[in-house]
Order: structure tokens, then sequence, then C-alpha cells
């Protein structure tokens, strides 16, 4: 079996093909952030001279390319992961102190950043009798040539228009259309790289917080620790309590409902969830079907539920692989209170040479493990 990190770095217009190898030379460090709630984004940095060739692979690319695809995938003891499909949004190049070395500087964005540019925009586009989902699943098959494959799920309150009384269209970019339907469905969207360097999974979905646990992250045992830090903190009084608003159509007459924390697809981590403690009324729910305003109300429960955080850092080589965002995770060794399974909010990567490690951030319901073992 192949030990180690290797990295591999894969350039092209739409379909990205590997470097040179005095490219991968260059390279001086490489930063990868994975959030759910927040951009996906990536930098390069590469060791630049007055003679380079990076100063035409780069930045004659770009300007001849509106949207440059950058491709990473780390090695971990064998095992490929691709840690990013994504487009260049910037190129700087940074003067060094010493004649003739500078630094140049490539950022980006994963795929939406494709989905969200002027040229996609189809405000007015007409989706007769289609729902949700349908409209979702068309606008995604129009990025296959990157590799999005769609992985639809669909709303457990359909609502498909009847088009003799109302017709939905198109309004904003492809991105701010399909979040705002991920958004009224109670929903989350984006994409996820991989499995295979190229593909793309576009998920339009429920938040799920249940799965296969990744190896837990241990903390304060001896020669089993494989964490660097792992701090947590314990939030109260944010909880809150949904209201929603249903119309009856006929008499226009509204109804507030309590929405309960209960959701199937987020199960509690912890034994002592929160009581909420502030209510947060959601009006607009009033134009939606009633089943559709209780997705609504069970999604904003859902994102005030997690009390307990968890920060820290790891190093790549010791854990064994690549800790994942989306994914549940174990703590051991942190205590009663805070052992047990976990949320992976966030992720960044960054590797240099010899060097691959891994901030995270963590979140579940409450303290005081549900479970009493962790897988290892």
């Amino acid at each position: 079996m192949l030990k180690g990190i290797y990295l591999t770095l894969l350039v092209g217009p739409v379909v990205a093909v590997p470097v040179p190898q005095l490219v991968v030379d260059a390279l001086t460090s490489v930063s990868v952030a994975r959030d759910t709630k927040g951009v996906c984004a990536f930098e390069l940095s590469f060791a630049l001279n007055n003679r380079s060739p990076l100063q035409t692979v780069f930045l004659l690319a770009s300007g001849s390319t509106p949207l440059l695809r950058v491709i990473l995938v780390a090695t971990v003891n064998g095992t490929p992961e691709v840690l990013m499909d994504g487009v260049t949004t910037m190129i700087q190049v940074k003067p060094g102190t010493i004649p003739g070395q500078s630094t140049l500087t490539v950022t980006g964005e994963d795929l939406t950043k494709v989905m969200d540019s002027n040229l996609t925009d189809s405000s007015g586009t007409p989706y007769p009798a289609m729902s949700p989902e349908a409209r979702v699943a068309m606008i995604i098959g129009k990025y296959g040539m990157y590799g999005l494959v769609p992985l639809v799920i669909p709303s457990l309150f359909t609502d498909t228009p009847v088009p003799t009384e109302k017709t939905p269209s198109h309004k904003g970019s492809d991105l701010q259309y399909v979040q705002k339907l991920a958004s009224e469905a109670g929903y989350v969207f984006y994409i996820d790289p991989g499995p295979a360097p190229g593909m793309n999974t576009a998920y339009w979905g429920p938040e799920i917080k249940v799965g296969v646990p990744q190896p837990a992250l241990n903390i304060n045992m001896d020669a089993f620790t494989n964490v660097e830090t792992l701090n947590f903190s314990f939030k109260t009084g944010e909880k809150v309590l949904p209201i929603v608003y249903i119309q009856n159509q006929q008499s226009k007459s509204t109804v507030q409902v309590p929405i309960p924390d209960i959701n199937p697809l987020q199960p509690p981590l912890g034994a002592t969830a929160l009581i909420p403690t502030r209510v947060e009324v959601l009006r607009d729910t009033a134009k939606l079907s009633p089943l559709q305003a209780i997705s609504r109300g069970l999604a904003a429960g859902a994102r005030s539920a997690d009390a307990v955080t968890g920060t820290g850092s790891l190093d790549v080589l010791r854990y064994g692989r690549l800790l994942k965002a989306r994914s549940l995770v174990g703590v051991r060794g942190a205590g009663m209170a805070y052992d047990g399974l976990y949320f992976v909010k966030s992720v960044t990567s960054t590797l240099k040479r010899g060097e691959f490690k891994q901030n995270f951030t963590l979140t579940r319901n409450g303290l005081v493990s549900i479970t009493p073992l962790v897988p290892a």
C-alpha cells in the first residue's frame, strides 16, 4: 500500500488535466475550506520568479477563459479523495523580499460559482406544471459538462402548481433560484466533489445528520490521541421555538402553529437538549401550503438546536484519513459531558510540503452522549 500523502493538481477550461511537473514543484501551500453554511473556497500559493512559466499558465489562461477549472486530489495512505473541484476567481502576484522572487496566489470557489455567474441568469423562463424538485433537476442538468450529477430528494410535501392557476418562472441566476427553492422547502443545496476527479454530486434535499460515523477524534488518551487541539463551548439561551402562519385559502384567516423540535433526519446527538428560550415567528409562511410551512418551521428550529460547539485541529497523517464535513464523527477522551457523536460543520484543510493539517468545527444539540460507544 502506498503510504504518505500525495497531492494531484488538475487545471483546464472545462475538462481539467494534470499540470506539468514544474507547476507542482512551484506549489508551496494549499488551503481548502468547506463549510455547511458558507462558500467552499480554495487558495493555491506558488513560488514565482521572473522567468517562471506560471506567468502564462494561470494569467493568460484565466484571461482567455472566464472560469478556469481547478481540481485538487489528496491521496492519503493510498486512498484518493477529491479535496476541491472549483473555478478560479482571483489571481494575485505579490513581489518578494528577494529580487526576482514573488508569490503567485490563486483563489477560487467550488462549482456553485459557475451556477452564480451572469451567464446563468435565466430570469423569466417558465416552468409550467413542474414541481420544485423537477425544476432543480432540470437546472442542474445544464451543467453536465462539469460532471454534476443531480441528487434531488423529493419534498415530503410536493406542491405542483396547476398551469391554469399559476406558472412559476425563473428569477435570478441558477444558483439563486435553486437556493430559493431549497429555502422554501426547508432544504439545503450544495455541491460535493468526487468520488472520482471531475465528478460532483449536486445535492438538493434536507440536511441529514445520520449515517456511518467517521473514526473517532481522540483527546487526552496518550498514544491513542490523534488530534492536536479540541476545545468545547456550550451555549444556552439561543434555542428558538418556530411559529408558522397557516392561512385558510377560502376565508383568508391565519392560524399560528408552534413547531416542535422533531426531525427524523436530524436526531438528537446529546441527551440534555435545551429548552427554547425565545420565539421566532415566520410570518412569510402564510403564503405557503400548510405542509410547506411546517417544513420551513422544522428547518428554522434545526438551525438553533446546536448548543455544543467543538473546535480543534488535527494532523491528517496521524489521524490516518481526511476528516469530511457534513458527516458524523465520534469524540473520545473529552469527558462524559462532551464525548459522543458530533456533526462536522466545517473543515479547513492546509497542505504544505511535509505537512497536512485540518481545522474543524463540530456541533450537536446537547451535552452527554446518547450512545455508549463510538467507532474507533
